[in-house]
């Protein structure tokens, strides 16, 4: 039970404060959210809990080739300028977007 406290307020504090600093330093805010800080939560959070090095294994390796695949949501608001989107529109594409990066995801991770 602790544990699941610990996560959820370890999570929270990160989504706030880079939340918090995307309104002062955005550039910061996008490099600190680029950086694999979930991943390394989530990884050791679900090693701590589950104690199963393979399984730790197979979910790294499911996150290294979603990392790429994730970019297609960011292909709308690259070219929101060219194609005059607003931003809910660049949201919702990038969200379908992530659909068809995930059956790509679950098809690529099989050959790992």
């Amino acid at each position: 039970m602790w544990l699941a406290i610990g996560k959820t307020v370890v999570a929270a504090i990160l989504i706030s404060f880079v939340s918090w600093l995307s309104g002062k330093k955005t550039g910061l805010a996008g490099f600190i959210t680029a950086l694999p800080l979930t991943t390394l939560l989530a990884l050791a959070f679900s090693h701590l809990e589950w104690g199963d090095s393979s399984q730790s294994v197979e979910y790294a390796k499911s996150v290294f080739v979603a990392i790429p695949v994730s970019l297609l949501f960011f292909v709308p608001f690259l070219l929101a300028q060219k194609f005059n989107l607003g931003f809910w529109s660049c949201y919702s594409s990038g969200i379908v977007l992530l659909g068809v990066g995930y059956f790509v995801h679950t098809y690529v991770v099989k050959f790992f």
